[in-house]
């Protein structure tokens, strides 16, 4: 199995193979639009639009497992990326990234990108994390964690929610 393997709905409800992605550069993403990190939807459409004629696409995967931070609809978080952040990269169906009903996809990248911890330890988030008891094993711990797909559709590297996507372009160019 590899990232091409897997299918998935897109924000607009049709189904959308993976496989329509090979040789390409992927940036996978769980998103949500009341998160601390909502901002990065600028952020990564900023992303896409530096590379994507090199072969990079975003892919987001709205989720609402984290704070209940993406409440809305489909058609509610579409509209929501595309009037305030101007997002043009593929959105997908919201869903589950981690437990009973984890999306397949998800369970694959994080089975080849294991969790490594945050680049500060001490940080807000991880502390919550710790608290909350979400800290242990490989899972998604919050919104906006990125997982690198280089173009044969193997997990390159995984980078957390804190994680800002100037900190990723040396691996994206990489790459690319």
């Amino acid at each position: 199995m590899g990232v091409y393997d897997y299918t998935a709905n897109t924000i607009r409800g049709t189904q959308k193979s993976l496989s329509d992605y090979e040789g390409k550069v992927l940036l996978i993403v769980n998103t949500a639009s009341k998160c601390g990190f909502t901002r990065q939807y600028g952020d990564l459409q900023k992303l896409y639009e530096q590379y994507k004629d090199q072969g990079l696409v975003v892919l987001g995967f709205p989720c609402n497992q984290f704070g209940a931070q993406e409440p809305g609809t489909n058609e509610e978080i579409d509209t929501f990326c595309q009037l305030n952040y101007g997002v043009t990269f593929p959105l997908f169906d919201k869903i589950d990234v981690r437990g009973s009903d984890q999306h397949p996809l998800f369970g694959y990248l994080t089975g080849q990108a294991p969790f490594q911890g945050f680049e500060d330890p001490e940080s807000r988030l991880a502390t919550f994390l710790q608290q909350q008891g979400l800290l242990e094993g490989d899972d998604i711990k919050w919104n906006f964690t990125k997982f690198l797909i280089d173009r044969s559709g193997n997990v390159a590297q995984r980078f957390e929610s804190t994680v800002e996507t100037d900190q990723m372009k040396p691996a994206i160019e990489a790459l690319l």
